[in-house]
């Protein structure tokens, strides 16, 4: 099989259409769209690294609480997972781009990773509960944006997202609570 040679005209063409900007209709001007936008693109980065951060914990929770703690961090970490497409949805329905690499999401993301070779259980704990408490006050500062720019569905979704963060923040201390 060979490799089609693509004329100069078409490759100007396909260069074109990559610069091109969105044509998603939305009722939202397009500043309001630009701030929305990046907060969303923010939140998502820090999405994808509270993710990233539960599975890694997931995967290196020892002790006597072991399989307790192993399946409460799986299920949080789909939980979070799950926000994922929805929140990068969101930004294409309102005529944005979102993320398009781990680069940018590094160069976004405002929790931090944790790549030490041993952390506590209870340590581990802490940790993602202080991380989902940082994430509802990112998402709580980001409702307030787009309830004052009239996007509903996007504080609609918020909403959800701080209840189900609210949730994993209360198991997450009721789990490392001191007996």
């Amino acid at each position: 099989m060979t490799a089609r040679k693509l004329s100069s005209g078409k490759i100007k063409d396909l260069r074109a259409r990559r610069r091109a900007p969105l044509a998603t209709p939305t009722s939202l001007d397009p500043q309001t769209v630009t701030e929305i936008a990046g907060a969303m693109n923010g939140l998502l980065a820090d999405v994808y690294t509270l993710y990233f951060k539960t599975k890694n914990f997931h995967w290196h929770i020892s002790g006597p609480h072991f399989r307790e703690y192993h399946l409460l961090l799986d299920e949080q970490a789909a939980e979070i997972l799950n926000m994922t497409d929805v929140v990068a949805e969101r930004v294409r329905k309102i005529g944005a781009g979102t993320l398009k690499s781990l680069n940018q999401i590094v160069q976004q993301q405002r929790l931090f990773e944790n790549e030490a070779d041993f952390v506590d259980p209870s340590d581990m704990l802490a940790e993602l509960r202080d991380d989902n408490l940082a994430l509802i006050q990112s998402m709580r500062e980001i409702h307030d944006l787009v309830a004052e720019k009239e996007d509903v569905a996007t504080a609609s979704l918020i909403e959800v997202w701080i209840d189900e963060a609210e949730r994993r923040v209360w198991f997450l201390f009721e789990t490392g609570r001191a007996a």
